[in-house]
C-alpha cells in the first residue's frame, strides 16, 4: 500500500469551522501494479502495518473520510489521520462467494473499499442498471464517513446509509482483521473469506454496534452493500398552507387523503417539510418524491441560478446568507429562500445520484441536526416558532425530513420513524447558542431526541444515556471485545472521551 506521510501538522474541516492539530496526516492509496484483489490484500497489511507503528509509537490513529462533519469525530488531536480517500477499490461478487443461505438477490451486492465517494459509488451503479437505497442531501461522503457517521437519508419506508450495508471488514489490531456479518443474515461465503485471507466473525450484536462507530473499532477498510435496480425520483416542490393536514402528515406519515400532494394519495419515496418562521402565512416548502421504474428518455435535473437541485436541503444555500443585523434577519433569510428553492408542480426526475447530488460548499455554515419521533414534528415546529419568537432571530430555517428506524445501536435515527430536524445556518456564535437553547429547551419539555453525530452537537455522558439507555453500554462492551487494551487506546479521540464512550 502507498503511503505518503506528507508532515501535516493542521487539519481543516471541509466546512471551514475547526481545526485540530495532529501529528501527521498519511495519504494512502492501492498499489498501481497489482490487480484489485492483490492490491486490496495488500492495503490489509498496509494498514495492520500502521496500527503496529501507532501502537509502538503511543500513537492515536483516526480515519479521515471526507472531512463533511462539523464535530471532531473523524479527527484526533496529536495524532496521525489516515486519508482513506484513494482506496477506492470495488468488486462485484461471484455465486461462489455468496452464502447459500443469504436471502437477497446476489446480482446486487457490491463490495466497495471505504475511501468510495457516495457520488463515485452512484456512477458506478448506474453504469450497472442498479442504485444505492439511500443517501444524505449531499454526497460528498466517503461510504465509510457516510454509514460511520449514520447519515440518515431521506427514504423515510427504508432506513438511513448503515441500513444497507451487510457486512464490514475491519483491521482491529496489527495481526487480526475480520469479516463481521449479522448471525442472523449470512451473507458470503468460505471463498470469501478465503479471497480477502480475512477471519469470519457472524455476531448481530457486534455488526449492529460496528456499523455507526465513526472510526473507534478500528479501520473499516471494506463494505458489502446490498444495491437495488436502478430508478427514477419523480420529483416536485410545492408551496402549502402549514395547516392540520399538512401537520397530520408529517406526524402520521399517513398520505392516504390527502388531495394537495402531486400524486394524491399515493405514498411518496422522501418527503420533507421546510418552516420559513418569516414567511409562514404563504406556506411551508414540501418536497415530495416518488420512485418509478428507470427510463432512458428522461431529463436529468439542472441546476438553477443559484447552483441548487431538486435534492438540494437548506445547507446547499443557507451559507449564502450574511448574518445580518437581527432587525434585518426575517428580510435576509426570505429573500434568500426564495431565491433558492424553486417550486415546480411538472414532475422533474432523475437518478437518486442525479437528485441528491451536492458537493458544492457555499459559505461558512454551521449546521445541527436531531432526531426525534415523528408523531411529535407537529409540537416541535410550534416549540421552534415560540422559541424563535422568544430569543430569535435565528438566521436560518427549520427543516424537518423522515427516515425509519436505524438497526445500527448507535443509530441517532433510532425511533420507528424518525423526523430529523435540521437547522442551518451561517457560521456565528448567536447561531450556536441558538442550538443550545433548543436543546435545553426540547429537554424541558420532556421531548426524547438525538444528536447527529457528525453536526454541531453537546453530547455528554448524561445525554448518551438519556438518548441510547443501555444500547451506549451495548456499543461499549462490542468495541472492547473487538478491540485489545492497545488497540482500544490507538483508536481512542478526545471526543469519544468526552462523550463517555471511549
Amino acid at each position: 500500500m502507498k503511503v505518503i506521510k506528507t508532515g501535516v501538522s493542521s487539519w481543516e474541516n471541509r466546512h471551514e469551522t475547526f481545526t485540530e492539530q495532529i501529528k501527521d496526516l498519511y495519504e494512502l492509496g492501492n498499489e498501481d501494479n497489482l490487480d484489485a484483489l492483490e492490491g486490496y490484500n495488500d492495503a490489509t497489511k498496509g494498514l495492520q502495518n500502521i496500527i503496529k507503528e501507532a501502537i509502538e509509537t503511543n500513537t492515536p490513529l483516526r480515519s479521515l473520510g471526507a472531512g463533511w462533519s462539523w464535530t471532531k469525530i473523524a479527527t484526533v488531536k496529536d495524532g496521525v489521520m489516515l486519508d482513506t480517500k484513494p482506496l477506492n477499490t470495488r468488486f462485484t461478487i461471484a455465486d461462489t462467494a455468496v452464502n447459500p443461505a443469504y436471502t437477497g438477490n446476489k446480482d446486487h451486492l457490491l463490495f466497495a473499499q471505504s475511501g468510495n465517494g457516495i457520488w463515485e459509488l452512484g456512477a458506478f451503479l448506474k453504469n450497472r442498471g442498479l442504485s444505492l437505497k439511500t443517501s444524505g442531501a449531499s454526497n460528498g461522503q466517503t461510504i465509510a464517513g457516510a454509514v460511520g457517521t449514520g447519515t440518515h437519508g431521506s427514504a423515510f419506508d427504508f432506513g438511513a446509509t448503515p441500513d444497507f450495508v451487510v457486512g464490514l471488514h475491519i483491521v482491529v489490531s496489527p495481526d487480526r482483521h475480520i469479516w463481521l456479518e449479522r448471525a442472523s443474515a449470512p451473507v458470503v461465503a468460505q471463498r470469501f473469506i478465503d479471497l480477502l485471507q480475512t477471519e469470519l466473525v457472524q455476531d448481530d450484536e457486534l455488526f449492529n454496534a460496528a456499523l455507526v462507530s465513526f472510526g473507534s473499532f478500528g479501520i473499516i477498510h471494506g463494505m458489502l452493500l446490498e444495491t437495488e435496480p436502478l430508478f427514477l425520483l419523480e420529483t416536485y416542490v410545492q408551496r402549502l398552507p402549514y395547516d392540520m393536514e399538512l401537520r397530520g402528515m408529517m406526524a402520521a406519515l399517513d398520505f392516504s387523503n390527502s388531495n394537495k400532494l402531486p400524486c394524491g394519495n399515493e405514498r411518496p419515496f422522501h418527503f420533507s417539510v421546510l418552516l420559513n418562521p418569516y414567511d409562514l402565512d404563504k406556506g411551508a416548502f414540501v418536497t415530495t418524491m416518488y420512485k418509478r421504474p428507470y427510463r432512458t428518455n428522461y431529463q436529468p435535473p439542472v441546476d438553477n441560478a443559484a447552483g441548487i437541485g431538486p435534492g438540494d436541503d437548506a445547507a446547499s444555500f443557507i451559507g449564502t446568507i450574511t448574518d445580518a443585523v437581527p432587525a434585518l434577519v426575517p428580510i435576509v433569510v426570505t429573500k434568500v429562500l426564495n431565491t433558492s428553492m424553486t417550486t415546480n408542480t411538472d414532475p422533474h426526475f432523475g437518478t437518486l445520484g442525479e437528485i441528491f447530488s451536492n458537493t458544492t460548499l457555499r459559505g461558512k455554515l454551521l449546521s445541527s441536526a436531531i432526531g426525534f419521533p415523528a408523531e411529535l414534528s407537529p409540537k416541535v415546529a410550534d416549540l421552534m416558532l415560540k422559541i424563535n419568537k422568544d430569543i430569535g432571530p435565528f438566521s436560518g430555517v427549520f427543516s424537518f425530513r423522515f427516515v425509519k428506524q436505524t438497526k445500527a445501536t448507535l443509530g441517532f435515527t433510532r425511533f420507528e420513524h424518525t423526523c430529523i430536524m435540521e437547522l442551518d445556518a451561517p457560521l456565528s456564535d448567536k447561531a450556536y447558542n441558538f442550538y443550545t437553547q433548543v436543546w435545553l429547551m426540547l429537554e424541558h419539555e420532556n421531548i426524547p431526541f438525538t444528536f447527529h453525530w457528525g453536526k454541531a452537537n453537546e453530547v455528554t455522558p448524561q445525554r448518551i444515556q438519556r438518548m441510547y439507555g443501555d444500547a451506549a453500554t451495548r456499543w461499549i462492551n462490542a468495541r472492547k471485545t473487538l478491540l485489545n487494551a492497545d488497540c482500544q487506546k490507538v483508536f481512542t479521540n478526545q471526543i469519544t472521551q468526552q462523550w463517555g464512550l471511549a
